[in-house]
């Protein structure tokens, strides 16, 4: 069964402001896209946030517009599974490099 995602993009970072939450909108039906000011990940801009109801959350920094691929088949890969977590994080690509924090959910 496939659970709701929100995915939630930094404002302030240079991809939330070159408007990437409306790209995000197109390429992830049925997510629910917000944007918040400021996600404290200055230390590695752009951040995005993706969670759902009683799974484990994560945070991605360092996002470009080419790591769309990437985040596609994470929301399909996580909106999936039973509790937001992977038996091995090779699935993910090179997403996995850009991971700063999973939330237990």
């Amino acid at each position: 069964m496939t659970e709701a995602v929100t995915v939630t993009l930094c404002a302030t970072c240079a991809l939330g402001q070159a408007g990437f939450a409306a790209t995000l909108d197109a390429a992830l039906p049925g997510a629910t896209i917000t944007t918040v000011d400021c996600m404290s990940g200055c230390t590695r801009p752009s951040t995005i946030a993706f969670r759902s109801h009683g799974k484990t959350a994560y945070l991605f920094g360092e996002i470009t517009a080419a790591d769309l691929p990437l985040l596609q088949r994470f929301h399909d890969l996580y909106a999936q599974s039973p509790d937001g977590n992977f038996d091995d994080a090779r699935v993910l690509g090179d997403l996995r490099l850009k991971a700063i924090a999973r939330i237990p959910g």
